[in-house]
Parts: structure tokens; sequence; C-alpha cells
């Protein structure tokens, strides 16, 4: 699923007040991270998700995997923060026309 520039702007003022949902610990992105961010798109659609790594091109290579394993999409990277968005099975969210 692609998103429009449209979208995507509406999708990042939906996430602008939102708090991290998941944060990443010392351990890293574990199977159990996973699951956990899983869950939360399944029911909110719209997560952000912390990533405290402070080296810049392994912090990408832990998106590039979240959104692999989640089947998101990538709404927007601020700082440390991922904002990501996956439909749900009876979605909430209401997206306007590409």
């Amino acid at each position: 699923m692609q998103l429009s520039n449209k979208q995507k702007q509406f999708l990042k003022g939906l996430a602008h007040p939102l708090k991290p949902v998941v944060l990443l610990g010392a351990n890293g992105l574990t199977e159990g991270v996973v699951a956990e961010i899983d869950s939360a798109l399944e029911h909110h659609e719209l997560i952000k998700v912390k990533v405290p790594e402070e080296d810049r091109e392994l912090r990408v290579a832990i998106y590039e995997a979240i959104v692999r394993e989640t089947a998101a999409i990538q709404v927007q990277v601020i700082g440390k923060t991922l904002v990501l968005y996956r439909p749900a099975r009876e979605p909430k969210l209401r997206l306007p026309k590409g």
C-alpha cells in the first residue's frame, strides 16, 4: 500500500500529539518488541515508536526492520521517533482520497 503526499500529511497531523507507545530498550529490536508494535498497530493504526539508538545507520536499519516485520507504512521519522501507520481489519481512520 502506498500513501499519497496528501495522506501522509494528514497522518502526520494526527500523529503530532501522540506519545510513543513503544520504546526500544537496551536489548534492541526483539521478537517481543515487534509483537508489541504489531499489537499497538492493530489497536491504534497510527503509532509512534521511540528508538534511542545513537548510531544513525543502526537506527535506520532498525526502522527498516520494524516496517518490514510489521508490514506497516513509515509515515515519518522525527529525531529518534518513528511514526507508523497500518490500517486495521476494520479501519477507524479515514484517509483523504489520494
